[in-house]
């Protein structure tokens, strides 16, 4: 009865760990993905945005997988929709 005892112990302290490990790990992670998720589509023509690199430029065109970003008069780069980090929003 003490070795079953022992296992059930371990077993609810498990059980605690992986608990506390999906909601405080897990579940933010999701929500965060969502809401990047949500961004990336609602994202459209002359948006300002921030990539991951820290550019900041306006969204001159928007294509499949990738957006053709203005970083000044005379530069645009390319880059993966998931490169966006976040849209900068109008003060």
């Amino acid at each position: 009865m003490g070795a079953q005892g022992q296992w059930l112990t371990i077993l609810i302290y498990f059980g605690v760990f992986l608990g506390t490990f999906y909601f405080f790990i897990i579940m933010p992670r999701r929500k965060q993905d969502k809401k990047h998720k949500e961004l990336l589509a609602n994202v459209k023509r002359g948006d300002l945005v921030v990539t991951i690199g820290g550019m900041r430029g306006q969204i001159a065109k928007i294509k499949d997988e990738t957006v053709l970003i203005k970083i000044n008069d005379s530069t645009e780069i390319e880059f993966l929709k998931t490169a966006i980090a976040y849209k900068v929003e109008d003060k």
